[in-house]
């Protein structure tokens, strides 16, 4: 709770993975992957209650082995390849009997995220006025920097608008959606549909907790920046 605000979060974790067969409970550093989201949840501040949202009863029953709440089992039409990520917090929204103020979306492919970033997402919505806020990392290489080629392999510029800067200091500071922390007023959520608009602030998180798993070469470095030296 803040500002004597509710905050619900959930953890989506569908059964189904393309790059990652099985990916939500793959192994990393000991741990189931949605473990270490679970644990991070567990650690906020401001959270009052945490859920799992999944149609799979083998991550159900992982989850509920590491404490973790799940209240209703998703309906497998609100589960495919192609569902939306915010079905699922509407859906948790209508499910569950009681309501809350902000609603926080932590995907279980952000293993590196803490409890810090989560609360500063919060934060920035609760505390600062803002009606969103997602997390970003800044952009190592720059679309301004970048090209396609004609049919006779020439470069062209990627912004063709744009001018090409001539060294570093002179590229926009640009940023991207790390996936790792959505948080939004649950009251403006349900009007706008979506955690991103022009009103949503961003949180930037550095590059080392902004790791989102999709293939294996993703486990690899996380298990990498987790591992001791």
């Amino acid at each position: 709770m803040i500002d004597n605000k509710k905050i619900l979060a959930i953890i989506p974790a569908r059964g189904g993975s393309k790059g990652i067969p099985r990916k939500n409970i793959v192994p990393l550093c000991g741990k189931p992957l949605i473990a270490w989201t679970i644990e991070a949840v567990r650690n906020s501040a401001y959270v009052d209650r945490f859920i799992l949202s999944t149609e799979d009863p083998e991550i159900i029953d992982v989850a509920r082995q590491l404490g973790c709440d799940v209240p209703f089992v998703r309906p497998a039409e609100l589960s495919a390849d192609g569902t939306p990520g915010i079905v699922p917090v509407f859906h948790a929204l209508t499910t569950l009997p009681e309501s809350y103020d902000y609603v926080v979306l932590l995907q279980p492919t952000s293993p590196l995220r803490n409890s810090s970033d989560i609360d500063g997402t919060i934060e920035k919505v609760a505390k600062d006025g803002h009606p969103a806020c997602v997390s970003v990392v800044s952009v190592a290489k720059s679309p301004q920097w970048m090209f396609h080629l004609d049919a006779r392999e020439r470069l062209v510029p990627f912004m063709a608008d744009t001018r090409i800067a001539a060294t570093r200091q002179e590229l926009t500071r640009l940023y991207l959606l790390n996936g790792a922390v959505y948080a939004a007023n649950v009251a403006w959520l349900k009007s706008v549909r979506s955690f991103i608009s022009p009103q949503t602030a961003a949180y930037v998180m550095p590059e080392a907790r902004s790791v989102d798993i999709d293939t294996p070469m993703d486990l690899r470095l996380c298990e990498h920046l987790m591992t001791p030296f």
